[in-house]
């Protein structure tokens, strides 16, 4: 697995910090791991995107790089369009996670919002990169009501395009979960044919780095070199 494509079912349910937890996680085991986040949008010049708070939180040694940058929180297509830059390939996201990956272990490689999320005017998604890559596509789900039929969607999206679901993580599990969220827990695998690699506890991107990559291969499974046991903690949480 030396690309991993990092995606979700929708926006703002904790891709970066998941993707931050994978990234200390691997360095702890001992690889090397470089985080390339194709478009940003949203953020300003100068300013720290997702590619450097995930480096914030895994550490100095994890190496990054972002493609292109739009100021307007958009889909990158649209972003691109309204700002008059340029739209992005997904044959230059290959290319960029190829050369990332013949020196490092392990690239991931963070989408924007959702997977079908348009890059260029062309339509192209991240899909269509993952399928130049035959890279794998982790799920970052959410943790409540209406997670089942989300991730069911982007399930049955990535095997329509011939693209290999890895696992799904739940990207901010409440301290206090609700009833939907702890039935959620065992149903996701059932919907959706992936099965459950972890569960990163909400708030977990406001801890000390330090403190981030101490926990967080407690938060993912060993595919994601982690020591998280999806059925110890369904036990726990067992609605």
């Amino acid at each position: 697995m030396p690309v991993l494509v990092v995606s979700g079912t929708g926006t703002e349910i904790g891709k970066t910090v998941v993707t931050s937890a994978i990234a200390a996680a691997a360095v702890a085991a001992g690889r090397s791991v470089a985080v390339l986040k194709p478009a940003q949008t949203g953020v300003g010049p100068g300013e720290p995107g997702d590619a450097a708070e995930a480096a914030r939180l895994a550490g100095p040694s994890v190496t990054t790089l972002e493609l292109v940058r739009y100021p307007e929180p958009l889909a990158p297509d649209t972003a691109a369009r309204r700002s008059g830059l340029a739209t992005l390939a997904p044959a230059a996201i290959a290319e960029a996670a190829s050369r990332l990956a013949a020196d490092h272990d392990l690239v991931l490689v963070e989408g924007a919002g959702g997977l079908l999320v348009r890059f260029d005017e062309k339509g192209h998604t991240l899909a269509d990169a993952a399928r130049l890559l035959a890279a794998p596509v982790l799920v970052v789900a959410p943790a409540g009501l209406g997670t089942l039929n989300s991730t069911a969607l982007t399930a049955e999206a990535l095997r329509a395009r011939d693209l290999s679901p890895f696992g799904v993580v739940v990207g901010s599990w409440p301290a206090t979960p609700d009833l939907a969220a702890r039935c959620n827990l065992a149903d996701l695998p059932d919907v959706s044919g992936i099965p459950l690699l972890g569960a990163v506890p909400e708030g977990s991107g406001a801890l000390e780095p330090a403190a981030f990559r101490t926990a967080a291969p407690g938060w993912l499974a060993p595919r994601l070199h982690g020591t998280w046991s999806a059925e110890s903690f369904l036990a726990d949480w067992q609605a």
